[in-house]
């Protein structure tokens, strides 16, 4: 069949996407490759090498299980269980979205200064994380038609069985998906691994750039990262599968009537109440009792106007940031959805490369490409928003993904049959059946670019400051107190658009 032109005038979009995603890679990659073949294996075969990709593995190891059994637990409990407070659940469950990953750290390194290496990075980076698997597992358990479970257990399977047979294979593009967040995020995670001190690739990284001024060791370090990167980009793929997951025919979609708990009421509240006394309690906790002590101490140098200031530049930077990678990634996922071919793939498997790296990595690859190409989108506004993109349109990406991947195409072959192009049929059926998913990406990302560290220092003009860069640098400090109203601002604004994503839960139908 012939590709559409409006297919192909996307297709066009989303390679424009794809090559604006892969531009930090035309100097990572020259960069690594300038010692020659010999150079680059003398120092990857370094023991050192061996260390930090040990300890990068062993953190992918763990924590992206043990973020999928949480993520995967706590959905089933609050969509699928007559849980008592379900909804409260909900958004307490979600609510660790709000913190952001290097505040938690920062929160349990000075309740348990005792608690660094690898087991607190593990248990840091799953608590920040698990809500990357429990949003998508949460929304399409709600969307999902218990159907095929009911004729499952009509047939004489038990109920778990039927999960088993029927459900948990319609949920694989969500707990990939999520994985693959998480394992993105653990790959480029700097400010978690530092406040451990846990040296991983990333952390390496950086001191290479801070401390050895070598950008040909940061690249080849950076290569190692990539590879990763493609390792799990090729296992997400095939976890994925291609089971449809869009529900179309006679009669109305029902909801799955919650199952009883039973004996098991008591614990099953008592396992969520620990994950959210970890994940949501301690950070908090922390944060306000640091408010506190700041009244006394840490607000005495910092006027409540330069407090402001940096919110409003963080928060213009969230939205500018959020929409570019949502427009950005929506080509790329609508291809993939309704034209899945080996372009297409291809495609929206460049988009993720780059989001593996650190963001200083990025960073320092944009400041090349504008000083050398482009010298007057040096330190602008719309420089730092590219970067942003590049660094934060998995989020977006997979959000869109599931949602289209629910949408039924038969709607909109429907619309062009009676007569809707297709501009037409993507506003008036494409983008409201995936509104929710929109929604989510953006916020997702919103969320992640407030908190961004080192792209924003490098590449935000020269005197803009964000609640991130304010925050690390008084807690690098170990000015606690001082750190603390930044890290209470980041959290403040961070709370509505997790109540947005616990909206769009309840309304994926």
């Amino acid at each position: 069949m012939r590709a559409s032109s409006s297919a192909r005038g996307v297709a066009v979009v989303a390679a424009l996407v794809a090559a604006v995603a892969v531009l930090p890679l035309l100097v990572v990659i020259p960069s690594a490759l300038s010692t020659g073949a010999s150079g680059a294996l003398d120092y990857l075969l370094r023991p050192r090498v061996g260390r930090l990709l040990t300890h990068t593995g062993m953190l992918v190891v763990v924590t992206v299980p043990a973020a999928i059994v949480l993520g995967t637990l706590a959905a089933w409990l609050v969509e699928r269980t007559a849980l008592p407070l379900a909804g409260l659940w909900r958004a307490l469950l979600l609510a660790p979205l709000a913190v952001p990953a290097f505040v938690s750290a920062y929160a349990w390194v000075s309740v348990a200064p005792w608690m660094t290496g690898f087991g607190g990075a593990a248990l840091v980076t799953t608590l920040a994380y698990y809500p990357f698997v429990f949003l998508p597992v949460a929304a399409l358990l709600r969307a999902l038609d218990p159907g095929d479970e009911e004729v499952a257990r009509s047939l004489g399977l038990s109920p778990a069985a039927a999960v088993v047979r029927t459900v948990l294979p319609r949920l694989r593009p969500a707990l990939s998906g999520g994985a693959l967040l998480v394992t993105l995020h653990l790959l480029a995670e700097y400010g978690v691994l530092e406040m451990m001190r846990f040296q991983t690739f990333t952390t390496a990284i950086m001191q290479q750039y801070a401390v050895g001024f070598s950008d040909t060791a940061g690249s080849l370090l950076a290569s190692v990262l990539l590879v990763l990167c493609l390792l799990a980009l090729a296992l997400e793929l095939l976890a994925r599968g291609r089971r449809r997951v869009a529900r179309v025919g006679a009669g109305a979609q029902q909801r799955a009537v919650p199952a009883a708990l039973g004996a098991w009421t008591v614990p099953a509240l008592l396992f969520l109440a620990v994950l959210v006394t970890l994940s949501l309690a301690v950070p908090v906790g922390t944060v306000a009792r640091w408010l506190a002590r700041a009244d006394l101490t840490g607000l005495a140098g910092q006027p409540v106007g330069g407090l402001l200031r940096v919110t409003l530049a963080t928060l213009v930077l969230a939205v500018l940031g959020a929409l570019a990678a949502t427009a950005a990634a929506l080509p790329g996922a609508w291809l993939l959805a309704r034209h899945r071919s080996g372009m297409s793939l291809t495609l929206e498997r460049l988009t993720y490369l780059s989001s593996a790296l650190p963001g200083v990595v990025v960073g320092l690859a944009l400041v090349t490409l504008a000083v050398g190409w482009a010298r007057p989108v040096y330190q602008t506004v719309g420089l730092v928003v590219i970067a942003y993109a590049i660094l934060f349109l998995p989020r977006a990406m997979v959000s869109l993904r599931a949602g289209l991947a629910a949408a039924p195409p038969e709607l909109s072959e429907a619309a062009r049959s009676l007569g809707l192009r297709g501009p037409a049929t993507l506003v008036r059926v494409v983008l409201p059946l995936v509104a929710p998913s929109v929604l989510t990406g953006t916020v997702l990302v919103a969320l992640a670019v407030g908190t961004e560290l080192t792209a924003t220092l490098l590449l935000a003009p020269t005197g803009t400051d964000t609640l991130a860069l304010a925050f690390w640098r008084q807690a690098g400090e170990l000015n606690y107190a001082a750190a603390a109203p930044y890290a209470a601002m980041m959290i403040v604004l961070s709370v509505p658009l997790t109540l947005l994503l616990r909206r769009q839960i309840l309304e994926e139908r």
